[in-house]
């Protein structure tokens, strides 16, 4: 059986895009809105600048996006897949999708054009977005992980702002090597959702159909946490 796991997140705006937005938030405005940000719940904020390869490979005129990441819950992670845990994802998934509409609004308010990607809109991917931020890494068990956690989910704004923090480097790659040696991922998958050399399969999965939470469960990155695996690789590498 089948189940659908999101629907879209209905229109929340209460302003109106500015008709000539401004291109320069200052540093104390935006760290009032990653403050607000932080206090709805989100469990971090992440900027990505799209290269202009991207943006051709992706046919999209825009390069300025700001990443509201939250934490999916726990209770729910842990649920055996099915229609009562899809409906729960969504519930969760719709809530954050209206503070995120609240904290374009803040942006609109402030001068700034602001407007969300739609999450469901597969025309432009928001996992290479986020690896765009070089603040991200896709897993192997092809999850996009951030510092934060492997158990985010993901809304984005794109914005006028020009001057955002973007990162020029990726201090997350050596996650790539780590997930080489490890191998847990593809040893519980219940839906074998690895081919003989490892490499996922995304028809075989059904993370995105039913609600399947298994790779995310037994992920280290999950059960320890972002720093204590890093240091556990780096005495291994030490070795």
């Amino acid at each position: 059986m089948r189940f659908i796991y999101h629907q879209p997140v209905p229109n929340f705006y209460n302003i109106d895009n500015p008709r000539n937005p401004d291109n320069h938030i200052s540093d104390e405005l935006l760290d009032e809105f990653r403050d607000i940000a932080i206090a709805s719940q989100f469990a971090g904020i992440s900027y990505s600048k799209l290269s202009e390869e991207f943006k051709r490979e992706w046919n999209i005129d825009w390069d300025n996006i700001i990443i509201l990441k939250y934490f999916m819950s726990d209770d729910i992670l842990r649920m055996e897949p099915s229609k009562e845990k899809c409906i729960l994802e969504d519930a969760e998934f719709q809530e954050f999708g209206q503070k995120t509409f609240a904290l374009a609004d803040i942006l609109r308010e402030n001068g700034f054009r602001a407007d969300l990607l739609n999450p469901l809109d597969d025309r432009v991917s928001l996992r290479a977005i986020a690896m765009q931020s070089n603040d991200a890494i896709i897993t192997g068990s092809n999850m996009c992980m951030f510092k934060e956690g492997l158990n985010l989910g993901l809304f984005m704004i794109e914005t006028s702002i020009e001057n955002l923090p973007f990162k020029s480097e990726n201090e997350m790659l050596w996650v790539k090597d780590y997930c080489s040696t490890c191998g847990v991922c593809i040893d519980r998958c219940p839906e074998n959702a690895f081919d003989v050399d490892g490499k996922f399969i995304r028809k075989a999965c059904t993370a995105h159909r039913e609600g399947c939470s298994q790779c995310i469960l037994f992920c280290p990155f999950y059960k320890r946490g972002y720093d204590k695996v890093k240091k556990r690789y780096e005495r291994m590498v030490k070795k």
